[in-house]
């Protein structure tokens, strides 16, 4: 099928040997947020600024394959008056967009959350398209307690993911599915271990569920880790075991790639994690990065809105993204942050 040959030419442009993804694609309140600790306005000119520098930082395309886009990007121009997204695919940076619309609580399940933004979906992704995104992400989030996520919540958002895929892959979109066991709490990494396992098998059997193909879809999950407010922080060769063991419990080895999400862990931590887990058990999958704020935290420090700070930015840009293609192939040493 053509679609299907559409489909394949995106994974083989993505998944390449020591590099990951940029995810871009913060919403108005997050990037606000990241904004207001530099003390940056978040206008939309300061974020079509923003989102140009990184984007045409000299070399990343070494390191980054992809760009998740949130839908403004999509549409804005670079300052010499080329789309941002024509920007990156020039680069060698396959642009993709964020399509869900958010989270909002889950009826009758306190505590639990689902993602909107199915109605009218296919329609969007054919303007989306035109636009030159070539893949797209969905987001689920999962509150974890001693009863948290209920059964509900790992259906419904199940069902959901599953339903976005589909509908991605039948317009010729690549899907990433994007299950996020947070990090918030004080939950254990024993409790993560088995929500994780309970929300992946859910997704799975959702997934073959609406036939999507696993061979042109995209895993984006969250690593195996206690809760921020644990009591006992788990090490690094620990995270690893127990996400490369849930992971192999859970995902068919036909899915194309894993590319983690960093979910609030810090640049080194986002890093030290992913090059372990590429040095663990028996890994039938890339595994690689999607990082947002654990790829721009440096660049944004490094900028703070002037223009005069682009440069050293985009250097600061390059740096963690070569640590981390580094350790998307096991070969990141801790020594390297200091030098690279």
């Amino acid at each position: 099928m053509q679609t299907d040959s559409a489909l394949q030419a995106t994974i083989d442009a993505i998944v390449q040997n020591g590099k990951g993804l940029l995810a871009a694609d913060e919403s108005g309140p997050t990037i606000a947020k990241r904004f207001k600790s530099i003390d940056v306005e978040s206008t939309e000119e300061n974020r079509r600024a923003w989102r140009e520098l990184l984007l045409s930082t000299p070399g990343l395309a070494q390191y980054v394959s992809g760009v998740i886009l949130y839908e403004e990007t999509l549409g804005q121009c670079a300052a010499g008056g080329e789309p941002l997204p024509s920007l990156a695919a020039r680069q060698g940076i396959v642009p993709g967009i964020k399509v869900d619309t958010g989270k909002i609580p889950l009826a009758h399940a306190e505590g639990d959350e689902i993602t909107q933004g199915l109605d009218g979906l296919a329609a969007r992704l054919e303007q989306y398209k035109a636009q030159g995104a070539r893949f797209a992400k969905w987001r689920a989030v999962y509150n974890v307690s001693d009863t948290l996520p209920s059964r509900l919540a790992i259906e419904a958002n199940a069902e959901s993911l599953a339903r976005y895929a589909a509908i991605c892959q039948a317009a010729g979109v690549v899907p990433i599915v994007e299950p996020e066991v947070l990090m918030d709490g004080g939950h254990s990494i024993d409790r993560c271990a088995q929500v994780t396992e309970a929300v992946l098998h859910e997704v799975f059997h959702a997934l073959h569920r609406h036939g999507v193909a696993l061979e042109l879809m995209l895993l984006k999950p969250s690593m195996v880790l206690a809760g921020k407010a644990a009591a006992r922080a788990a090490g690094v060769s620990e995270v690893a075991a127990r996400t490369v063991s849930v992971l192999g419990r859970t995902v068919p080895p036909a899915v194309a790639g894993i590319y983690f999400l960093s979910g609030g862990q810090t640049p080194v931590q986002a890093s030290a994690h992913l090059d372990a887990i590429n040095r663990t058990g028996r890994r039938p999958w890339p595994l690689s990065f999607s990082y947002g704020r654990a790829l721009q935290e440096p660049p944004l420090e490094a900028w703070r809105g002037k223009a005069a700070n682009v440069g050293i930015a985009q250097q600061a840009l390059l740096k963690r993204a070569k640590l981390n293609g580094a350790a998307a192939r096991g070969c990141y040493a801790a020594q390297d942050e200091a030098t690279a």
